[in-house]
């Protein structure tokens, strides 16, 4: 293993020739990116999952309410031994021969059996108002970030010429600003890979743990080889399109379709410009 460490760190592999890891050490008047910035990290990633509960409790829900956010009548299964042993042992859609030999066993008819499962399952689906919080969280991060990194960038040269993201590649101070967008965009993947346990569980959730886990180690490898510049233009382009995805999964939860679609269709044009043209360019 350390052999592995020793080969992945080699300073070939990461830097231009005649540049060392210990040329990008810190001075007394310069400060280069160091990995041991990033600690900070895990004291802020449970300090936003305590924000994201206050904000649900004391924001969201409130607000959800106040909107008039409707939740579904769900209809409770008839208690049943047999069956819910079954679904918590085993599956929670039983095959046909399943269903067949659980109604001989409960003096039930296939069709009650089914009928059964389906209701047990919607107990435990996740209510509209948990949606409606975490797209309300999510909406509020992304535009946070979005307005965070644009106050950082605005002033900064590459942000208007690409090219300046590699003069004195990999020699370039470290600005106080940056760093801190930076270990907030890093703090808050943290965030999110530590609570998905308990978050509303999508279709997707083992690429979502793949996307995480990604995010969390390409934006800390690129903070170590001082890729800064570089990587806070591909942030902001990938945080831009998300807050017209999540706003347009509050409003749908809200039942506000034509608010929902027209967020959704400008989601569309405008992920398609930042993640299919102008991140490529």
């Amino acid at each position: 293993m350390a052999q592995l460490m020793q080969w992945l760190l080699r300073q070939e592999h990461w830097l231009p020739p005649g540049i060392t890891w210990e040329d990008m050490q810190n001075t007394e008047d310069i400060l280069y990116p160091q990995p041991h910035h990033l600690l900070l990290c895990l004291p802020i990633a449970l300090l936003l999952i305590m924000l994201r509960v206050l904000f649900y409790r004391k924001i969201a829900i409130p607000l959800s309410k106040k909107l008039g956010l409707q939740e579904k009548v769900r209809r409770k299964p008839s208690p049943n031994p047999i069956l819910e042993a079954f679904y918590t042992k085993w599956r929670k859609n039983p095959q046909k021969e399943e269903v067949s030999g659980l109604a001989k066993q409960c003096d039930l008819q296939p069709r009650q059996v089914e009928r059964w499962f389906r209701y047990r399952l919607n107990q435990n689906q996740p209510s509209l108002t948990k949606k409606f919080c975490e797209a309300s969280w999510r909406t509020v991060h992304s535009l946070i970030f979005v307005f965070m990194g644009l106050a950082v960038l605005y002033d900064k040269p590459w942000f208007w010429n690409i090219r300046e993201c590699w003069v004195g590649f990999p020699l370039k101070p470290l600005h106080p600003s940056l760093y801190v967008y930076y270990l907030m965009q890093f703090s808050l993947y943290w965030s999110l890979a530590i609570s998905m346990p308990f978050d509303v569980k999508q279709k997707d959730f083992n690429a979502l743990i793949v996307h995480h886990v990604s995010a969390i180690l390409l934006t800390g490898f690129s903070y170590c080889v001082n890729f800064i510049p570089i990587g806070s233009l591909v942030m902001i382009v990938h945080d831009a399109p998300d807050i017209l995805m999540y706003a347009a999964k509050v409003f749908n939860y809200l039942e506000w379709q034509k608010t929902c679609n027209t967020l959704f269709i400008i989601f569309s044009v405008v992920f398609l410009f930042n993640r299919a043209i102008f991140f490529p360019y």
